[in-house]
């Protein structure tokens, strides 16, 4: 069995599943540095007065047999759900171990919620199905004149397609149609990234949205129309992801799920070193043989291993190899961009909007199409899990800002930035500024690796990392793709697999896509599915 030492850069998905299977599958020590005081990265649980946000919103599915049984070895689905140990889904059922069959969710923390997926897009003051739905309500709010332009679009987009798709604008539009592309994606779209669409590489599409398209909405709608539905449809794996209806999540959130992995890396006898910056990569012989940290206090720390994986940023990787890898690597390296991320907390006594019969609105997410505010999704915490809330009778949401860490808006003090979001959410009609009880803003830098810039070159840095032997890249920022959650750690996972069967090369971590249809093979008993 491999033994050894693994430095591992980053203490969220990515880094810390790596430290884990290292652990499960060998004798290799994983030592874990952390820039930040957080377990998780971005998918941690920010606790504030007894209340906790979830940065960015994460559903916990995947079409990945392995990632869905690896979290369910971790926290046991709560009771209910399933049947005999099993959660069916489409005609196939996947075995549970006994240790993950089911938990109380009332009386247990360690348990994995299910929950109803709701989301909706706000547009012309008016709420809409997400993804856009065939209901008499969407024809209504889009009105006749827009709704007619829509579908005369759509066909003109179905019969005359580009033929080569060189921006994500193209991307949508072949898929949508111009006109519910100007409708339902350009404004939004473009909060997030801060560039206009047609500067954006297709690739973001193929990477996020590959399947979805109107044909993919009309035949969810038709199948959930007329087809029929497997009891306790919980892993839902022949389903587009935008169109889950059901996901799992943990009781307290998603770094309640991070916290206890890196419990177990602890009590394995690996490392977890927080509040340390890589300052220095140091390569020799077409190895990495160490890397440099600073701590909180400007001290200089040392840490030599035998394998190193990385999940910082790309960019903040290659400025700190030691020696300075070629001018063209930097180059294309310091051309990278990323997009930063502001979510800010609002406790509130009611929300100005609610359901039909008077009770809170049941949206996870809400996109705010509307042109006229920067705010770009606002999260309802309470539909997450009711024990983010200390309240219950109180309305918990978070609003997300998609900016630059040079733009004014980062710059802003938590007061005037939770007051402009206050004031956003008032002018567009979701609550009234004398309900805000409270508020709590949250940065997180370098959220979004983005597909401009010196993106369309990457392979530049991808063909010289490769060639560092024991140097692994995985995660989102770590390969600057921007991935889910589960693609995340299936790179770490893979990664390990390399490691641990002595393999260097590293095509099999770049060929994971997130929406890929993973590779799977029958357990050999249990009747389960593994990798």
């Amino acid at each position: 069995m491999k033994e050894g030492r693994a430095i591992i850069i980053g203490a969220g998905p990515a880094g810390l599943t790596a430290a884990l299977e290292l652990q499960r599958q060998s004798r290799i020590q994983p030592v874990v540095i952390e820039a930040s005081h957080e377990i998780g990265g971005i998918s941690r649980t920010v606790r504030y007065k007894g209340n906790r946000m979830d940065i960015g919103g994460h559903r916990f599915f995947s079409k990945s047999d392995r990632v869905m049984r690896w979290w369910l070895d971790l926290m046991p689905v709560e009771t209910g759900f399933g049947e005999d140990g099993h959660l069916s889904y489409h005609g196939m059922q996947r075995g549970l171990p006994v240790s993950v069959s089911g938990a109380d969710a009332a009386t247990e923390d360690l348990v994995m919620l299910v929950r109803n997926r709701k989301s909706r897009i706000y547009f012309l003051r008016r709420f809409f199905d997400y993804p856009i739905s065939l209901t008499a309500a969407t024809f209504r709010n889009m009105g006749m004149a827009r709704t007619v332009r829509c579908g005369v679009s759509y066909m003109r987009s179905a019969l005359l397609p580009q033929r080569e798709e060189r921006s994500l604008e193209d991307f949508i539009i072949n898929r949508f149609g111009k006109q519910l592309y100007l409708t339902f994606f350009k404004s939004y779209t473009e909060k997030v990234w801060g560039v206009p669409c047609h500067e954006i590489s297709a690739e973001w599409g193929a990477q996020r949205i590959k399947s979805l398209s109107l044909k993919a909405v009309v035949a969810h709608f038709l199948k959930k129309t007329f087809g029929r539905r497997q009891p306790g449809d919980i892993a839902q794996k022949k389903t587009e992801t935008s169109l889950i209806e059901k996901f799992l999540y943990p009781k307290f959130g998603p770094g309640q799920l991070w916290e206890r992995v890196a419990y177990l890396v602890r009590e394995g006898g690996g490392e977890i070193h927080f509040g340390l910056r890589i300052t220095g990569v140091r390569v020799d012989g077409g190895k990495v043989v160490s890397v440099d940290a600073m701590n909180d206090a400007g001290e200089q720390v040392t840490f030599a291993g035998d394998y190193f994986v990385s999940t910082m940023p790309v960019r903040d990787l290659i400025r700190g190899l030691s020696p300075q890898p070629p001018a063209e690597v930097v180059e294309v390296s310091e051309g990278l961009m990323y997009r930063d991320f502001i979510t800010v907390g609002l406790l509130a006594k009611k929300l100005s909007l609610t359901e039909k019969d008077g009770t809170l609105l049941r949206d996870n997410w809400i996109y705010v199409q509307e042109p006229d505010v920067m705010v770009g999704r606002l999260q309802i915490f309470n539909n997450w899990s009711p024990w983010l809330v200390s309240s219950a009778d109180k309305a918990w949401i978070g609003l997300e800002y998609f900016c630059n860490d040079t733009d004014p808006l980062w710059k802003l003090s938590d007061g005037a930035m939770a007051s402009f979001a206050i004031a956003e959410v008032v002018k567009i009609g979701i609550l009234k500024a004398e309900d805000v009880e409270d508020s709590h803003v949250v940065h997180v830098p370098k959220t979004y690796p983005a597909y401009f810039g010196s993106y369309d070159r990457f392979d530049v840095i991808r063909n010289y990392t490769d060639r560092l032997e024991n140097l692994f890249l995985v995660g989102r920022n770590g390969m600057h793709k921007y991935n889910n959650q589960d693609h995340s750690m299936l790179t770490a996972m893979t990664a390990v697999e390399n490691i641990v069967n002595g393999v260097t090369n590293k095509d099999n971590l770049w060929a994971i896509n997130t929406e890929m249809e993973y590779h799977e093979e029958k357990a050999a008993s249990g009747g389960g599915m593994s990798r």
